[in-house]
């Protein structure tokens, strides 16, 4: 609902689709924990500081817009659009390391795609509310009246996250859920430091491989995201209600895509043969989409815009996880960071340029632009090695343990609190330093979902 600020009357047109793409990669791209890594601290805050910034931050740009309706004040409405932007460069790469930190082996990725769904579930309801919230009509006084309730609803929500999240949101289990998170645990914080982390990254020829290739892949739903109204439009005139209505099917279908690959990948792990078919099969939606937008059939475009989404929706969480595969044991905030700076890059240069050309040549040729940069990330895909460095790890759990410091639970209280850190297979067997399930009594693993949930619906 962030989005509402970009239906401001005194806005001009045109212009929207490029302030929150900047603003994220700009801080995608200069990381606020930069500061630290000169020396050589722990940089990591944890995710409970950094969905408490977060938050505060979308919290802070909403009440600030709420503020900015009248005339004269849209530098008001850009302020507030700025700090919401800047809270989701936090948030975007939270998915990953939210889902390793806290989730087991076997439910990693489906916790990965939930915090992909939570995103995209935020900008279905960006597509469906402020149109209802803020009516078509021409006196200015009216209308500035629904903009400042949507703004109200809009702060409001934010607000009841952000004490959602002061309330429920912890760092991380007292115990870690899987050997790879165990081992992890076990770096010395002072030995780590941010800058040798991006440069161990960078000679990462798998990884930066899935950089670009990830980023030719988002960048290009971006760019189709962005400028779908125009498309629809130039071939389907008067149907702005229908183009917002794609767009709508765009996100849903994405939601039920990244749902389905993030089951999969914990059911068959082939994070490889997975990201690579969802990748190529991303290119045959985007062709079947181009070839079939000029048919005059609107049915036809809905039908082929939702397997365009689902497919490039899909995607994101098996970026995600196989970049944490690839890059085990560095932080998985660092290289999701990196994979969303890629994306936002790719997807301002494709935005700009699909735009000149379909000025130029029409919307055909816009999309064979975007295809063949998805043809160069899908051959990039196939010649990844899939190293899988946190499976390996966590196979390693039948042997020997890792040298944690002891944690005798027999002789800790058995109650709900510490169920929620703990779980029955730890309690009977008090030698394991890490968790392999989770317990099975219905509403304590419901509980244990509300630190995920509160970062899932900040997508709203």
């Amino acid at each position: 609902m962030s989005d509402g600020a970009q239906r401001h009357p005194k806005r001009p047109e045109g212009r929207r689709s490029y302030y929150s793409p900047v603003l994220q990669a700009l801080g995608n791209s200069v990381p606020v924990r930069r500061v630290f890594a000169e020396q050589r601290v722990p940089v990591d805050p944890g995710l409970r500081v950094t969905a408490l910034l977060a938050n505060a931050l979308n919290c802070l740009g909403t009440w600030t817009k709420v503020a900015s309706v009248g005339p004269g004040l849209f530098w008001v409405t850009m302020s507030g659009q700025f700090a919401s932007s800047l809270a989701q460069v936090f948030i975007l790469g939270m998915p990953s390391r939210l889902a390793s930190v806290w989730f087991g082996a076997n439910e990693v990725s489906t916790a990965c795609s939930i915090g992909v769904f939570g995103n995209q579930m935020g900008i279905a309801i960006g597509f469906l509310i402020p149109p209802i919230l803020v009516p078509n009509v021409d006196d200015v006084e009216e209308l500035a009246h629904h903009i400042k309730i949507m703004f109200y609803i809009s702060a409001g929500v934010a607000s009841v996250i952000f004490i959602l999240v002061i309330i429920v949101f912890e760092d991380k289990p007292a115990l870690p859920p899987t050997q790879a998170q165990a081992q992890a645990r076990c770096i010395p914080a002072e030995s780590y430091s941010y800058l040798a982390s991006i440069c161990r990254l960078l000679r990462n020829k798998p990884f930066m491989l899935l950089v670009v290739s990830y980023g030719l892949n988002v960048g290009c739903f971006y760019a189709v995201s962005t400028l779908l109204n125009r498309m629809i439009i130039d071939h389907y005139p008067g149907e702005e209600v229908n183009a917002g209505r794609i767009g709508l099917t765009i996100v849903i279908a994405g939601m039920v895509g990244s749902l389905i690959c993030g089951i999969w990948l914990d059911k068959t792990k082939t994070y490889k043969q997975t990201t690579l078919a969802v990748y190529v099969l991303s290119l045959i939606g985007l062709v079947v989409y181009a070839s079939t937008l000029n048919l005059g059939h609107l049915w036809v475009v809905f039908v082929t815009s939702g397997v365009l989404g689902f497919f490039m929706t899909g995607y994101l969480p098996l970026g995600f996880e196989f970049a944490v595969e690839l890059t085990y044991p560095e932080s998985e905030g660092t290289s999701s960071g990196l994979l969303n700076c890629s994306a936002q890059i790719f997807g301002i240069i494709f935005t700009i340029g699909q735009g000149k050309i379909m000025d130029a040549w029409g919307t055909l040729a816009g999309n064979i632009f975007l295809c063949v940069f998805l043809v160069i990330g899908s051959v990039m895909t196939g010649l990844i090695k899939s190293d899988l460095r946190r499976q390996k790890a966590n196979v390693q759990a039948a042997g020997p343990s890792v040298s944690v410091s002891a944690v005798n639970i027999a002789d800790r209280p058995y109650t709900l609190s510490s169920m929620l850190k703990t779980n029955t297979a730890v309690k009977s067997a008090p030698h394991q330093m890490f968790r392999n399930s989770y317990p099975n009594d219905v509403p304590l693993s419901l509980l244990r979902y509300l630190p995920f949930f509160c970062w899932s619906i900040n997508g709203v």
